[in-house]
């Protein structure tokens, strides 16, 4: 298993940029991808993968095990999760707090549910069966939100805590969603960066957004602003790495992923947002350093 506090930036690793990859030597680059893609026995596409993991730690971000749903994860998937696990020995798993099937009927979707303390019990009970087939210690992600639902008996950051305390699992803080969510729903995002809990950060991701096109043109002149998608398919927003410095000056560096999943650019684009990811990291780091040795004690001479 690689040791994730090597980690620094790391990229979504795409077909496309195979050789790129292969070839990167970038201080702590690492490449995360949807285990889902690769469940399979064997073939092409689990060696390619196996390749790049000769030279890079990988990271598996999971989008199928609908922790909230109302069964466990599908046994056959978390035993196909755990043999890919086994295969690749990644530094970091996480999946999404959200539900993607209910009734045995399945949606191609990571969807929102009421923070109930039914939920609360139902969701720590799934993160301890798959905490306990992988024998090891998973990140949850911080859902995007694009309309209030109704029913909550927790606050986000005070369930995403409670979850921590009885599972042992981390928190995968996602800087766009926080953006996205803040935006559609009428909260502070920076209040929301300043609450997260700092000591369960396993992993952060920034990525790209954009306004739901389709409902701004049908609103006309309408003054609602329309929402923000969690698009993943431009550059990661200026507002995003705003929030992003301001988490690490307050937590310190953690490994940061750049996530793009559609319109995907040249490699050498997304290599740029994760040297800019990097250097932050880099700064933060030597800030945190120098104020350690500050105010460590002085040592007088007898």
């Amino acid at each position: 298993m690689a040791d994730s506090k090597a980690l620094g930036a790391g990229l979504g690793l795409k077909p496309q940029h195979f050789q790129d990859a292969r070839e990167a030597d970038d201080p702590g680059l690492w490449f995360e991808v949807h285990p889902e893609n690769y469940l399979m026995d064997g073939g092409p596409r689990l060696a390619w993968l196996q390749a790049v993991r000769e030279r890079h730690p990988l990271s598996l971000h999971g989008v199928s095990l609908s922790l909230a749903a109302d069964a466990p994860p599908d046994p056959v998937q978390l035993a196909r999760l755990v043999r890919l696990a086994t295969r690749v020995e990644p530094a970091l798993v996480s999946e999404h707090l959200a539900w993607s099937s209910w009734n045995g009927h399945y949606h191609p979707d990571l969807l929102p549910f009421p923070r109930t303390q039914a939920a609360l019990s139902r969701i720590s009970n799934n993160i301890a069966r798959v905490q306990d087939a992988l024998g090891r210690r998973i990140a949850i992600e911080n859902p995007s939100h694009y309309l209030r639902i109704d029913g909550h008996e927790w606050g986000e950051i005070d369930f995403l805590n409670e979850l921590v305390r009885r599972c042992g699992c981390g928190l995968l803080l996602d800087v766009n969603n926080v953006q996205v969510s803040a935006h559609n729903l009428g909260y502070d995002a920076a209040t929301y960066i300043d609450a997260f809990p700092a000591d369960a950060v396993m992993e952060i991701h920034l990525a790209g957004h954009r306004f739901d096109e389709a409902q701004a043109a049908n609103q006309g002149e309408a003054r609602t602003p329309p929402l923000l998608i969690d698009s993943h398919d431009v550059s990661v927003a200026e507002s995003v790495w705003t929030l992003y410095e301001r988490l690490i000056a307050r937590i310190g560096p953690r490994p940061t992923l750049i996530e793009r999943d559609d319109a995907i650019p040249p490699y050498a684009e997304l290599q740029a947002e994760a040297r800019r990811a990097a250097a932050l990291m880099d700064r933060h780091k030597r800030t945190a350093t120098s104020l350690a040795v500050e105010m460590a004690p002085q040592v007088i001479p007898a």
